[in-house]
């Protein structure tokens, strides 16, 4: 099983959650980045491999899409962390701005507010990598779903950039990620 997104699939008009009738988790390569400044967003572009499909997606609800893989994923697993174990502080996000290359980069937890919110606005993060500012600006739309990690626990997953700031942004609380794929 997996879940991803942190935030539901939406009409862009409308904002109303689309129907999952059916659809495949693909692999994935960034080929261009769009930098975030204040007032308009960046953007990740990419492609898929259509050939290759790695899982299904079942189900697409306001805290993120859930479904099955075929195969496992690589990388390492770590530990989730409870609601007593996320603070601000120094964190980690695991992200792709180039390829296919999952690389580390440095944010910071600045709140913490981890009532059970479907918004996915649980950890307000700032980014602090100097090489993710100088590629991305900081935050960009196509980074939802990267995983926030701290002191080597799972503590959620980037959702929304701040428009007026692009190195801030959300992120929803594993927690609440995981009462919805129940």
């Amino acid at each position: 099983a997996f879940g991803a997104l942190g935030h539901g699939v939406s009409d862009a008009g409308s904002r109303a959650l689309l129907p999952v009738k059916d659809g495949a988790v693909l692999p994935a390569s960034v080929t261009q980045v769009c930098k975030g400044v204040s007032g308009a967003p960046g953007s990740l572009k990419g492609s898929f491999d259509n050939d290759a499909p790695a899982g299904t997606v079942e189900r697409n609800t306001p805290s993120g899409i859930f479904g099955h893989l075929t195969r496992a994923p690589q990388g390492e697993t770590c530990a989730v962390a409870s609601e007593q174990q996320v603070h601000t502080g120094e964190a980690t996000i695991l992200c792709t701005v180039s390829g296919s290359e999952v690389r580390p980069y440095q944010v910071r937890i600045r709140q913490v507010d981890l009532g059970e919110s479907a918004s996915g606005r649980n950890l307000l993060l700032t980014v602090t990598d100097p090489a993710l500012l100088q590629a991305t600006g900081g935050i960009v739309q196509g980074m939802s779903g990267s995983p926030i990690l701290q002191d080597g626990r799972l503590v959620g997953a980037v959702t929304h950039v701040l428009v007026s700031d692009p190195t801030s942004g959300y992120g929803i609380y594993i927690g609440n990620m995981l009462k919805a794929a129940a």
